[in-house]
């Protein structure tokens, strides 16, 4: 899945069994049985999800990795895929005529189809899955035209063909995929999947290949042009759920779908209101968020400032910064001030001389990302971590503001934060038996509130005495104007029955039965 770029992540292989695949034609919808592999901690690897923080996405269309409109001199696409965190959720499907059977995530945030070739001779990897195998199939066509995803482990690499693909009961004519030719071993190897299935836009499809959703549609395989995901929770069952292709399950949901438009053709993106720890705003989002609804992402990430207040509501573990405390202890009692002056919050970090304003772009840039910009850093550069450190200063301290706490209270509650900025590796500890004492987390979309219990959002690996529990949340900071932005992946997804649209352009969400 092309994606933006963060520091280290969780990378999760872990979810699924092998899965089911099945329909019923009563009601002319197709259903795709998925399942699941619960998470074994030692499986967790870390990978990085994007190489440059900032960097151009592609038509700013904002996801969980890098997104990079780039290029090589072969006219090879390359797009980062995300990592995968907690459980996830697979299908089968088959290509080829007789249909070769492959596991694949069917994936929001991606547009392509993927599997390993009969032709991988060199990936290790390879040789653990299922492969296509073209001289079997009586319906092959070849293309040949080069392709590349490139992973934050490593890349995969390998060329387009063309083949009937069977989903369910239905058979996608001549669908354009790319046989991987080369995988990341180590990543790849203790994948539960053979590749990935696209649900995304053409716009950030690679080598503009045409999307077997778009051509469900076109070839009138499916009765509305709407598919649905519901995913099953309950840790003591394997079945995983359904993913439904031409319309809505009425038993996957309670109540009614609210439906907010796409503003970004890519990924499917809309926009987001603010974001309530308890019944309080955090600030980040009381301006508006963009956020994506993603299937092949397990975890939720948001804005580190975001994800750093989670972790001090509650309990969870993080690391200090010494960037963000060095702000509150010299600069602390002066941004209080200029809040207070009515100084525009976001010009406060360039004003004391920890942050450059660009007038234009309407963004912060570290100085030392601006010097550097022009000698081989990524457009708009890295962020410096004193500026990233203010900036996320400021919020906080704003926030408190408006609660009318003093200037003492609010250095204490921001020092605090600076000893729980989110872990790197992406992984955040919380102690199992609190859980009764955590707030609720709620989203702000479509001008209703979406809310998560402390039992949704907290990830429990093992078992009995053993078990350890893990935070949902994972911090993901992508800069202005596609920013801030939040991903909701399966977390969000499983307490939320989810509608893609793609007739009214729309995502809906309604509480999952």
């Amino acid at each position: 899945m092309g994606e933006i770029d963060r520091t280290m992540v969780i990378t999760l292989f872990l979810c699924l069994l092998f899965p089911i695949v099945f329909s019923t034609p009563n009601d002319r919808l197709v259903r795709i049985g998925l399942k699941k592999r619960k998470l074994d901690r030692s499986e967790l690897l870390t990978a990085r999800s994007y190489s440059k923080e900032g960097e151009a996405l592609r038509g700013y269309l904002g996801k969980y990795h890098h997104l990079g409109n780039l290029q090589d001199s072969n006219d090879i696409d390359i797009v980062a895929l995300k990592n995968y965190m907690d459980a996830q959720y697979f299908g089968e499907i088959g290509i080829g005529t007789p249909p070769q059977k492959f596991t694949v995530i069917f994936d929001t945030g991606s547009s392509n189809l993927w599997v390993p070739s009969s032709k991988c001779y060199f990936s290790i990897a390879c040789y653990f899955h299922s492969t296509y195998k073209s001289k079997r199939s009586q319906t092959y066509k070849a293309n040949g035209k080069p392709a590349a995803i490139q992973y934050g482990t490593g890349s995969i690499s390998g060329f387009f063909s063309e083949d009937y693909v069977t989903v369910g009961d239905l058979v996608v004519k001549n669908q354009e995929f790319i046989e991987a030719t080369q995988e990341p071993s180590l990543t790849f190897l203790l994948a539960k999947f053979d590749g990935i299935l696209g649900l995304g836009f053409r716009e950030i499809s690679v080598g503009d290949a045409v999307p077997m959703w778009y051509n469900m549609v076109n070839q009138g395989l499916v009765k509305q042009p709407v598919f649905s995901f519901w995913f099953n929770r309950n840790p003591e069952d394997d079945f995983g759920g359904e993913l439904v292709f031409g319309g809505i399950d009425p038993k996957h949901f309670k109540g009614e779908h609210t439906y907010v438009p796409v503003t970004q053709k890519g990924y499917w993106q809309f926009d987001m209101g603010d974001f309530l720890i308890g019944n309080e705003t955090t600030g980040f989002c009381a301006g508006g968020c963009s956020a994506i609804a993603d299937s092949g992402t397990s975890m939720l990430a948001g804005p580190t400032g975001i994800i750093t207040q989670i972790n001090h509501a509650i309990g969870a573990s993080g690391v200090v910064s010494q960037e963000c405390k060095a702000v509150v202890s010299e600069y602390g009692d002066k941004i209080i001030d200029m809040l207070i002056e009515k100084d525009q919050p976001r010009k406060i970090c360039s004003q004391i001389g920890l942050c450059m304003f660009d007038g234009t772009q309407g963004v912060s840039m570290g100085i030392e990302s601006i010097l550097t910009e022009n000698v081989g850093k990524a457009s708009g550069g890295l962020r410096d971590s004193m500026c990233s450190a203010c900036e996320m200063a400021v919020v906080w301290m704003q926030n408190q503001l408006t609660k009318n706490q003093t200037a003492e209270r609010i250095l204490d509650y921001v020092n605090q934060l600076c000893d729980r900025i989110p872990s790197p590796m992406g992984e955040s500890s919380i102690d199992c038996k609190s859980l009764s004492s955590m707030p609720n987390v709620s989203f702000t979309i479509g001008g209703k509130l979406l809310e998560l219990s402390p039992e949704q959002y907290i990830v429990k690996v093992g078992e009995g005495d053993a078990a350890q529990c893990l935070s949902g949340f994972t911090a993901l900071d992508v800069p202005p104007p596609s920013g801030p932005l939040w991903i909701l992946g399966d977390v969000f997804m499983g307490q939320f029955h989810t509608v893609f649209d793609y007739g009214n352009m729309q995502v809906g969400f309604a509480e999952a039965a």
